[in-house]
């Protein structure tokens, strides 16, 4: 593990919703440090009853213990990275930007889930402005996915030209930098797209035909692991691609369902 000057190891945290079923969010996000060595931990900002079939129901905390949650994590560890996940409410994402510009940690990496794999849309109006408003301007870095970008821009975004044009608009609406996730377009090979600064980035992988479960909160989970291991965006972002294409490659079906899980500790 990497350490501070203190003998502390470097922490990340990650702020979202738990899965009942392990393959995504919290659940995901823990694998995903701890498979890089790197101290991991939560706020539960939601908690749902899902399996590989779907999502039966989802609860919210209160906001005041959600900060509650938040501030004894930076209380007594030292932060590297904040993972941001499932912030399913106006109120809750305010909370959370509350108490980011209270602690500012040094890396902040957004995913924003606002869309579910059905395509159903996950943040009301107001939740998805308060994103755009106090969550967008934090973050070191936002990943979204094709249907995410979509919705925050307000756009289709249907093939590799658009989402070229959809990088810069992301660019434009005040994130630092944007990992534009390439899954969800056609092609035998998926490209994932960096913008940062002025600087562009490709990075490519074969598709896989696999519907793979938790890929999203993985890749900014790993993002936000090489960040607090003190790497440079564009290595961060190039590992965690590497990394999350290799666990999708051992993925498994631990459930009924399509959806496969992946394998975190691949590399071991």
């Amino acid at each position: 593990m990497s350490m501070t000057a203190d003998d502390r190891p470097v922490c990340a945290l990650t702020i979202a919703g738990s899965d009942s079923g392990g393959g995504a969010g919290i659940q995901a996000d823990l694998k995903t440090f701890a498979a890089h060595r790197v101290h991991g931990l939560s706020a539960l900002a939601a908690l749902t009853a899902q399996h590989t079939r779907g999502v039966a129901a989802v609860h919210t905390p209160p906001t005041d213990f959600l900060r509650t949650q938040i501030d004894a994590c930076f209380d007594d560890f030292r932060i590297g990275a904040v993972k941001l996940g499932m912030l399913a409410t106006v109120d809750i994402i305010h909370a959370v930007a509350d108490a980011l510009e209270h602690w500012r940690p040094p890396q902040i990496v957004l995913d924003p889930v606002m869309v579910a794999t059905s395509g159903a849309k996950l943040l009301e109006d107001a939740a998805l402005d308060a994103l755009r408003t106090r969550l967008l301007p934090l973050a070191s870095i936002v990943t979204p996915n094709i249907p995410e970008a979509a919705l925050l821009l307000g756009r289709r975004i249907d093939d590799h030209a658009a989402a070229e044009s959809a990088l810069s608009a992301l660019m434009d609406l005040g994130a630092r930098a944007v990992l534009l996730k390439g899954g969800h377009l056609p092609g035998a090979r998926m490209i994932d797209r960096l913008a940062d600064g002025d600087e562009r980035t490709q990075f490519e992988h074969d598709t896989l035909d696999l519907e793979g479960h938790g890929t999203g909160c993985t890749l900014a989970s790993a993002i936000a692991a090489n960040l607090a291991q003190g790497r440079s965006l564009p290595d961060a972002c190039a590992r965690a691609t590497d990394y999350v294409h290799g666990a999708l490659l051992h993925a498994y079906r631990p459930g009924r369902g399509a959806a496969a899980v992946l394998d975190h500790f691949w590399r071991t």
